[in-house]
C-alpha cells in the first residue's frame, strides 16, 4: 500500500486528538512553525492539513486568536411530539421554536419576507393540487437571544389565506405558529408529516445562520393537514445539523 500523504496524516493526528479529548474545545493548535518542526514538512502541508480540518468543521481560524478547536453549542433534542402542545391554548405566547429554544416569547426575534407565488411541480405534488395553483410563500429566519438558529420556507394556498391576517407579515411572531395560524383559519392541523435529509448549506443558508466551514444541515420538509386536505407545505425547515438532535418515537 503506498504511505498515505503527508498533510492526510498530520490531519489524522489532529483530528485523533481532537476526538479522544486530548485537545479540547477551545484549545489553541500549535503554530504553523511548531506543527512544521514536529512533522518535518513545509508550511503549505500544514496549511493543507489544517485546510482539510476546517472543511470537516472541527477547527476555527478567529482574528487574533490563532486556529483553535471548534466549541460546538450543545445539540437541542427536538421531539415531534413537540407540536401536540398546540393542539389546546396556551397561557403565555410561544410557537414550536420557543420550545425548542428554551426561551421567552421577548427572547424571540423573527425576519420574514412575504410574496405570492405560483405551485410548480413539485410543490403542487406536495399539496396534491394543480400546477399553478397560487400560493402565500413566507420566508423566516428564526432568531434565539439574538442568534440565528433556523431557516423556514413556508407555503399557504393563497384561496385560504389571501386578505387574512395570516398573509400580512406586520402580525408576525403569531403566538402558536402556523398552528395556531389554521386553527384561527378553521383549518385545525390534524396530521403532521416530515420528511428530513442531510445537505450541505447553501452561501446563503450558511451566511445567515452564521455557520462553520464544513457543517451541514438538516433539511425538513413538513405538510400539515387538516382531514383530508393539505393546509401548509414548509420547504424547507433548515437547521445546521450539529444543534440539533431530531427524537422520533412510534407506538406499537
Amino acid at each position: 500500500m503506498p504511505e498515505r500523504p503527508a498533510y492526510l496524516r498530520i490531519a489524522d493526528t489532529l483530528r485523533k486528538g481532537i476526538r479522544d479529548g486530548s485537545l479540547p474545545p477551545g484549545t489553541r493548535l500549535p503554530t504553523m512553525a511548531e506543527l512544521q518542526a514536529a512533522h518535518k514538512v513545509s508550511e503549505i502541508v500544514i496549511r493543507q492539513a489544517i485546510a482539510l480540518l476546517r472543511q470537516e468543521g472541527l477547527i476555527e481560524t478567529r482574528r487574533g486568536g490563532g486556529t483553535v478547536v471548534k466549541v460546538a453549542p450543545p445539540a437541542r433534542r427536538v421531539a415531534m411530539d413537540r407540536y401536540r402542545a398546540f393542539t389546546r391554548p396556551v397561557a403565555v405566547p410561544e410557537t414550536t421554536f420557543t420550545r425548542d429554544q428554551r426561551i421567552t416569547w421577548h427572547e424571540y426575534r423573527l425576519d420574514k419576507e412575504f410574496d405570492r407565488t405560483h405551485a410548480g411541480p413539485d410543490l403542487a405534488g406536495l399539496f396534491e393540487l394543480p400546477v399553478g395553483t397560487e400560493l402565500l410563500r413566507r420566508r423566516f429566519v428564526f432568531y434565539a437571544r439574538g442568534e440565528p438558529q433556523q431557516i423556514a420556507v413556508n407555503f399557504l394556498p393563497w384561496s385560504l389565506v389571501g386578505h387574512t391576517p395570516v398573509a400580512d407579515p406586520a402580525r408576525e411572531p403569531w403566538p402558536g405558529g402556523t398552528m395556531a395560524q389554521l386553527d384561527y383559519l378553521g383549518h385545525p392541523p390534524t396530521r403532521v408529516e416530515e420528511s428530513v435529509r442531510s445537505r450541505m448549506p447553501t452561501p446563503e443558508e450558511a451566511e445567515t445562520l452564521r455557520m462553520s466551514a464544513g457543517v451541514p444541515v438538516l433539511a425538513i420538509t413538513r405538510r400539515l393537514i387538516s382531514g383530508e386536505d393539505v393546509m401548509e407545505v414548509c420547504r424547507d425547515i433548515v437547521l445546521p445539523a450539529d444543534r440539533v438532535i431530531l427524537d422520533y418515537s412510534i407506538d406499537l
